[in-house]
């Protein structure tokens, strides 16, 4: 028997919406970590909370390094970043 479909909407509940923010966030993390174990690939995360709150994750070198690197490599390439 299949699950049924969650409805993406925002959560009214704060407290509801903070946990849920938090599992989530856990969550992204560990897959980011398993793509760059699983694929040797260089990940970083960045998100901010509801209330301003910053959250980074990066597979081996600083989250600003590799923002970095993806903003010469865009400039090169001639894309426009807003980063």
């Amino acid at each position: 028997m299949a699950r049924e479909k969650i409805k993406i909407k925002k959560i009214d509940n704060v407290t509801a919406r903070q946990v849920t923010f938090s599992k989530r966030r856990r969550g992204l993390f560990k897959k980011a970590e398993e793509l760059s174990v699983l694929c040797d690939a260089e990940v970083a995360v960045i998100i901010f909370s509801a209330t301003g709150k910053l959250f980074e994750y990066s597979s081996s070198r600083s989250v600003t390094v590799i923002t970095d690197d993806f903003k010469a490599l865009s400039a090169a390439a001639g894309l426009t970043t807003t980063l």
